[in-house]
């Protein structure tokens, strides 16, 4: 059988796959011209010395059966049998830039389909594989992964690591030997590891540099890794993790590994985010209608479990006024709720606490004009609760073991029927008998012994939960959800594709804020990425800020305040009526454009912005996280406007303390003279900044003449 090669091309890259006599992406990168038979040859690998007679390719499901000794694409056994699998080539089916590529074992009665697209508009590439078993004899599925290669220039890797209250920490290391593996088996997409990296070339940074990005879109246990073999070739591979005995095929079943996504930039990490958030806000975010994203105020710092439903309406009248959109009654709204030890399963309404029910207070929101949300945790169960007196087989769970609970609750089987039925009829009554526009939907520990009738089933567990929201989002398409796991702990394109927004971190520091926030937008759009101005003193760092700083850190993103507005001083009133408001003045291109952050030499100052998608107008943020290094900081080259126009510069916010005995004699002239100055002065000589002091912020706009 002769060579045949498939040629897809995007924007601004392509991918070039040899489909026979094995299956095998031979680049992916920039663009290319002159793709021909020739050229195909030059790239062959020579065969060296010491090793095996024969090339030995890494095709996309490696196997160890042709040689390949590194991390094969799959692994399993049909009863010790069949453990070794070779795939042929048996057909292709293409349209434009989707291929099907059709593989088989015959002897040991396995096929492999890949699935690959290559958006053309953006650039992102998607991937899955789809094992079946065709044989009679049951077959057990141990590993089932996606593999990407990448070129031995891209020897760097940045990842991310976590916790609750801190996610999206950052860590890079070179990958020249070895690899690289991260595992979650919390049974979410974890605060931990984020199921994402990026590769690149040596030193890529934010604007330079090649970067190949990577996201498993899975809300539960997964495995990243990236290789290196001794022969220098590189691949990355993405899979959900599976317990022992978890998958299991029968004859003509088939499993498949979740969507991998890809994208390749040659501008650094910031032409990754580009594609990334372009395909984000075109493929995979459904908002029910085209609003902008409305201002939230959630009472949960503001009032924790203290429920009182005239006091919460006087909560809702300060919030209109100072400019709040939708209004969400968190948790503490249900029967015998009045502390996380009990009632979470009981979702029914508290009586004693709203004796007139909830239909006040809902009306009393909807009439200062906002929309009402309302907070559910439909997978967790108190063991003090009437849910779990009455039917404690409803765990997800293994019988003669005693689970240790976590925030004091266990979780629900949603595989078994009467349990995904009862949380369906509950959610289902209350999205139908009140007017409720919001779903903050959480899910606070993590998942110990996932059995399922004795057998592992996380696997089964996370497909439930997709169940659920999909039904729920048929019954009410107009209800939007977001989706929370203290915090940050399940956030992914996956979960995306039934929510509108993530609860990004429980912690509402603005100074842990920059780095989380900018962790997620390396994948993420800002409209999507809860952030919300908290009160002076951090609950969960004690650390006390400024309006100022809250107020530009909350601003990138889908903005909230999360506090008591009754209880604030008129001053922070008057600061979050001015952050709200400078949001809405900004949201049309904080959550249209393009997300760009700016290398600059001191880490102790971040910037960021946010560009026209025509280039027409800028806004960029300087953060000052910590002392500058030196006792100037130097000049910020804001690339990416068109560098044929000249942009107004006005300045639209400032530390009150930069003008007030600070540590300047004199400041730079722009932000007391207006200016005018060229796209292309701005990237390429860009002005000159004030000094800051520690954990303040300055925004200004730029503006196309």
């Amino acid at each position: 059988m002769k060579e045949s090669v498939v040629h897809l091309q995007g924007n601004t890259s392509d991918l070039i796959i040899q489909t026979h006599p094995v299956v095998e992406i031979l680049y992916w990168g920039d663009k290319i011209s002159g793709v021909e038979a020739t050229a195909i040859q030059a790239v062959k690998r020579a065969v060296p010395n010491g090793r095996l007679d024969v090339d030995t390719p890494v095709t996309i499901s490696p196997e160890h059966g042709r040689g390949v000794f590194s991390s094969p694409g799959m692994e399993g056994n049909r009863q010790g049998l069949d453990w070794s699998p070779v795939f042929e080539f048996q057909a292709i089916q293409q349209d434009g830039n989707h291929l099907l590529i059709t593989t088989e074992d015959q002897i040991a009665g396995l096929k492999m389909v890949c699935e690959l697209k290559l958006d053309s508009q953006t650039d992102v590439l998607q991937v899955r594989n789809t094992l079946t078993n065709l044989k009679s004899a049951t077959y057990q599925v141990d590993r089932l992964a996606v593999t990407l290669p990448l070129p031995e220039r891209a020897d760097e890797l940045m990842a991310f690591h976590g916790r609750w209250v801190r996610e999206f920490q950052p860590h890079r290391l070179k990958v020249k030997h070895g690899g690289y593996q991260q595992e979650n088996r919390r049974g979410r997409t974890s605060h931990e590891y984020f199921p994402g990296f990026m590769q690149g070339t040596t030193s890529f940074s934010e604007q330079q540099g090649e970067v190949w990005g990577f996201h498993l879109a899975w809300s539960g246990n997964h495995r990243l890794r990236s290789d290196v073999k001794t022969d220098g070739r590189r691949f990355v591979q993405a899979e959900a993790l599976y317990f022992s005995g978890e998958i299991t095929l029968s004859e003509g079943e088939s499993i498949s590994t979740p969507w991998v996504y890809a994208a390749y930039s040659a501008q650094g990490l910031n032409g990754m985010s580009h594609a990334f958030h372009q395909f984000v806000r075109k493929q995979i975010i459904q908002f029910p209608d085209h609003k902008p994203r409305p201002v939230h105020l959630n009472t949960w710092e503001g009032i924790y479990f203290d429920h009182d439903p005239e006091y919460i309406m006087q909560m809702a009248s300060r919030a209109a006024e100072l400019g709040v959109e939708r209004f969400i009654i968190d948790d503490g709204w249900f029967k015998s709720r009045n502390n996380d030890l009990a009632a979470l399963g009981d979702w029914y309404l508290d009586t004693n606490k709203y004796p007139n029910g909830l239909e006040p207070v809902v009306a009393h929101v909807r009439n200062l004009g906002m929309e009402f949300g309302i907070w559910f945790e439909p997978e967790m169960i108190n063991p003090d609760s009437d849910l779990f007196r009455a039917h404690p087989d409803w765990l997800l769970a293994l019988d003669g073991y005693q689970q240790p609970t976590g925030r004091y609750q266990y979780v629900l089987d949603l595989q078994k029927p009467q349990v995904f039925d009862y949380l369906l009829e509950r959610l289902d009554t209350m999205l139908g008998r009140y007017d409720i526009a919001y779903v903050k939907w959480d899910m606070n520990r993590e998942v110990v012994q996932p059995g399922h009738d004795g057998y592992a089933a996380l696997d089964g567990q996370t497909k439930a939960l997709y169940d659920l929201f999909d039904e729920l989002r048929q019954r009410h398409p107009k209800v939007e959800f977001e989706s929370c796991a203290s915090g940050g702990g399940r956030i992914d394109y996956e979960i995306l594709k039934r929510t509108h927004r993530f609860w990004t971190s429980d912690n509402n520091d603005a100074l842990e804020r920059q780095q989380i926030q900018r962790g997620m937008s390396y994948f993420f759009p800002p409209e999507v990425m809860g952030s919300h101005i908290g009160g002076r003193h951090c609950h969960c760092t004690r650390r006390t800020h400024s309006i100022g700083f809250r107020g530009l850190t909350a601003l990138f993103g889908h903005m909230g305040v999360e506090l008591d507005p009754v209880k604030e001083s008129a001053e922070e009133r008057a600061g979050f009526t001015h952050y709200i408001a400078l949001h809405k003045q900004l949201r049309p291109l904080l959550h249209s454009g393009k997300v760009v952050r700016i290398d600059h030499h001191d880490p102790a100052l971040q910037i960021n912005g946010v560009i026209a998608q025509d280039q027409s107008s800028a806004v960029f943020l300087f953060s000052q996280l910590a002392m500058p290094t030196y006792t100037l900081s130097g000049n910020a080259r804001l690339a990416g406007l068109d560098p044929t126009k000249h942009y107004r510069l006005t300045v639209l916010d400032q530390p009150a303390s930069m003008r007030t005995g600070g540590v300047m004699k004199k400041l730079p002239l722009w932000l007391d003279e207006e200016m005018t100055l060229s796209g292309a002065w701005l990237a390429k000589a860009g002005i000159a900044l004030p000094v800051l002091d520690p954990e303040s912020a300055l925004l200004i706009k730029l503006d196309a003449m």
